[in-house]
């Protein structure tokens, strides 16, 4: 009997739902998450009478045939990457991109990643870093004496130095697009790669065409709704119980074979 396999992979797909959902759920404070969302195909189909045949030697074709298919599979999780809210920190070395684009961190391999986590500090050495200590790109350096700093939205970082009056300009913040954002690759981290399916990077000034804008003093929240996906999980965990009542029914029916004299 095909209902139980079939039922199984149906079980095997919901599982994979609801764990991505609990992904969701768990970054809803991540700062730059963008949410997943799974996409499932049907398996192959198994032809019980194959359509378009010739049912008869007059030529008559069967318009339709018999087809049972064999179950559903995932396909993908796409990264949905939809803007997330910007909440106030009041740190001036925070910055969060409004609109597409990506900040832009080197790794201790000297590759370079890319993020929207935008929780930015400085080195010992005064160098503008990540979270974890990786030099943002360009790697700008802000001065000891510096008594204040700007960053606008054009991602130009200045600084008020003491015994001067005008500001000075420190370097030029840069973001990097991708024709295919879900196909980056995640490392964990709030930091994604360049990757075969992301195409090939594109990097610019912030407002430019094509990119958005540096907002100093801000972080991007997760775009995590939580009404959404306490709505999934819940036609998720559906789908679950009525696949396994397929199994139980499938075993009740191979029990009224077995019990047959």
């Amino acid at each position: 009997m095909r209902a139980l396999d079939i039922a199984g992979t149906g079980m095997l797909a919901q599982q994979t739902n609801v764990e991505v959902i609990s992904d969701n759920i768990a970054n809803m404070s991540t700062t730059g998450f963008k949410r997943r969302r799974p996409e499932f195909q049907d398996l192959i189909y198994q032809n019980l009478r194959r359509v378009g045949t010739n049912s008869s030697d007059t030529g008559s074709v069967v318009p339709a045939g018999a087809q049972v298919g064999l179950g559903v599979q995932t396909a993908a999780i796409y990264r949905i990457s939809e803007q997330g809210n910007l909440q106030q920190t009041g740190n001036s070395l925070d910055m969060a991109v409004q609109g597409n684009g990506y900040f832009q961190v080197t790794l201790p391999s000297g590759q370079i990643a890319y993020t929207r986590d935008g929780t930015f500090g400085l080195s010992p050495a005064g160098v503008i870093v990540s979270a974890d200590g990786y030099v943002v790109v360009p790697g700008i350096t802000v001065p000891p004496n510096a008594t204040s700093i700007t960053i606008n939205t054009s991602g130009q970082v200045q600084a008020n130095i003491a015994g001067t009056v005008a500001p000075s300009l420190l370097g030029q913040i840069q973001l990097a697009t991708f024709p295919n954002e879900a196909g980056l690759d995640a490392q964990g981290n709030n930091l994604l790669l360049e990757s075969a399916a992301s195409g090939t990077v594109v990097t610019g000034v912030p407002s430019a065409p094509g990119f958005g804008t540096v907002m100093q003093g801000f972080i991007e929240t997760s775009n995590v709704n939580v009404v959404t996906e306490i709505t999934n999980l819940i036609t998720a965990q559906r789908a679950y119980e009525m696949n396994s009542k397929v199994i139980t029914t499938s075993d009740n029916m191979f029990s009224t074979l077995t019990n047959l004299h």
